[in-house]
């Protein structure tokens, strides 16, 4: 199996495994970043069995990457024909260079030895599972460092009880993931230490959920434009706060499930695969319930941007700060929404996109001359339109822009009368 490799796929991610050499070969081939697999670390799970001993030992002596699955990837996955195999939700495939040929070919001369073993092939679905959690944990991690305030900073400076009780699970759920860097495995002793941590995260995530949902709920009883810039400014203030408690509590619980899979690979080999699905539905439902409550937040500031902009000319000054909270709160969520995978990549790829259209739609402005109170007025309604859509949130701050522009050069009379010193 010099020149051979097995490709797997969950949906999720693709795993390449083989020969060292062949390995390597076939991700420069492609040019494909990877990250270990730690098929190693596994090899008492993936030659459970007596028949699968010397199969299973083989596999965990060899190279295993795992590589993430985006556009690129998919293609492979594509180009290579994966068939679906037998464990729910997992593909496989042969390929091989044999000869002087340059180009990898599918081999069509057996399952494989992962295919042709479902508890196997069960376990490194198990174990691709883990890797693209840890995945997930470190783009939270990198998340978090970017924001204003670290999620350390923001939890202990709450007094809530039930943020405390989540700061020391997140203690105890580091040590117990080092514990198992270290052996390699999760015993009933470490995994003790962690199983009723589940329940205080998710008595956290209920509790951050619930603070978005208030902002929400107050930002529809405004009615005052006053009173509705103070609102949005709140709103602006604590939804980071809040989303970032959100991301510390979904890292945790990815890291309760790359714990419990290897409990289970540990205990129970046997129900490793159904247990692999049902917290990869667990997560999805988290993600779903977490995206609609973000959602509802959006809906409310947008509109309250929409309010604002029909009040522009009598509230110059908080006209414009409605619409500028409302548009940090969508450049916010949009971003946390990225890092957690909600809807894919695509919103966080416009977030990173917008910010030079928003430059040249302003730049453009400026040159026609086009910052009237009609034009501002457009363009803030347009973009309350716009922002309808994820991949418009993030444009309102084309109308922040015209409207900050607007109440710079509008000044009132003595009379209190609105007056235009353009010339």
């Amino acid at each position: 199996m010099d020149n051979e490799i097995q490709l797997i796929s969950d949906g999720d991610g693709l795993a390449v495994i083989g020969d060292p050499t062949a390995v390597e070969r076939f991700l420069v081939s492609e040019g494909l970043p990877s990250k270990d697999l730690g098929l190693h670390r596994h090899g008492s799970v993936l030659s459970a069995g007596a028949a699968a001993a010397q199969v299973g030992s083989e596999i965990a002596a060899n190279s295993g990457r795992w590589v993430q699955l985006t556009k690129e990837s998919a293609q492979l996955v594509q180009k290579y024909g994966l068939m679906q195999s037998k464990t729910p939700g997992v593909s496989h495939a042969m390929v091989g260079q044999p000869g002087s040929i340059t180009s990898w070919l599918q081999i069509a001369k057996g399952p494989g030895a992962i295919a042709g073993n479902p508890a196997m092939l069960a376990g490194a679905a198990g174990i691709m599972a883990q890797v693209a959690m840890q995945q997930s944990m470190k783009e939270i991690t990198d998340y978090l460092a970017t924001i204003d305030e670290k999620v350390d900073d923001v939890l202990r400076a709450q007094k809530d009880a039930v943020l405390a009780r989540m700061i020391g699970v997140g203690f105890v759920i580091e040590e117990a993931m080092t514990i198992r860097e270290t052996r390699g495995r999760v015993d009933e002793i470490t995994w003790s230490k962690v199983q009723g941590a589940p329940t205080t995260i998710a008595e956290t995530q209920a509790y951050a959920l619930r603070q978005l949902d208030a902002l929400a709920e107050k930002l529809e009883r405004k009615s005052a434009i006053g009173d509705l810039a103070k609102a949005a400014k709140e709103a602006e203030a604590k939804t980071q706060e809040w989303l970032a408690v959100l991301a510390r509590c979904f890292q945790l619980q990815d890291a309760i499930a790359v714990l419990e899979l290897d409990r289970v690979l540990d205990a129970s080999p046997g129900e490793l695969d159904g247990h692999r699905l049902g917290l990869k539905t667990a997560r999805q439902n988290r993600l779903e319930l977490i995206s609609r409550c973000t959602e509802r937040l959006m809906a409310r500031m947008d509109a309250a941007a929409s309010r604002a902009n029909t009040k522009v000319l009598l509230n110059p000054m908080d006209s414009p700060a409605v619409v500028k909270s409302s548009n940090h709160v969508s450049i916010a969520v949009v971003d946390f929404h990225g890092r957690l995978g909600i809807e894919g990549a695509r919103q966080s790829s416009e977030a990173r996109r917008w910010a030079d259209a928003a430059k040249e739609v302003r730049d453009k402005a400026l040159e026609t001359g086009a910052d009237g109170v009609g034009a501002a007025r457009r363009l803030g309604n347009d973009t309350v339109d716009r922002a309808k859509s994820a991949k418009g949130k993030l444009s309102g701050l084309i109308a922040e822009r015209a409207l900050r522009r607007r109440g710079d050069d509008e000044e009132r009379d003595e009379g209190g009368r609105v007056r235009d010193t353009r010339g």
